[in-house]
């Protein structure tokens, strides 16, 4: 049965199946964010500053101000890891964008996300 799932053979193979999922999120999400693709190889300027060093990062800004979100795992600056579920992303990008608009410049997840890794 595996033979019907798509097999990826290269981390460029990766990186374009994740741009994939995300532009489909970027649909449903059109009233109230907008996703930037930036390659840090390229644009090498906020590397050090945000710790920019995964091969995906997702950061959230509003009119030009970094947000941070509390998802109970530390570092409250980025979200470095892969979701499980595209409705699970887009309701933390709505509860960042409902706490910028609020005037917050740390915004508390949904989901705590602080017991996900057990080891």
């Amino acid at each position: 049965m595996s033979y019907l799932l798509p097999h990826l053979r290269s981390g460029y193979a990766v990186d374009q199946a994740i741009l994939a999922i995300l532009a489909s999120t970027a649909e449903k999400m059109k009233n109230f964010a907008v996703i930037y693709l930036v390659d840090i190889s390229e644009v090498p300027d906020f590397n050090a500053m945000y710790e920019l060093y995964d091969p995906c990062t997702v950061m959230f800004f509003f009119r030009n101000k970094h947000i941070m979100i509390d998802l109970g795992t530390g570092n409250n600056n980025k979200i470095n890891w892969a979701m499980n579920d595209k409705q699970e992303f887009i309701d933390i990008v709505e509860t960042v964008y409902r706490g910028a608009r609020k005037g917050r410049g740390l915004v508390v997840s949904p989901k705590d996300y602080s017991t996900k890794y057990r080891y």
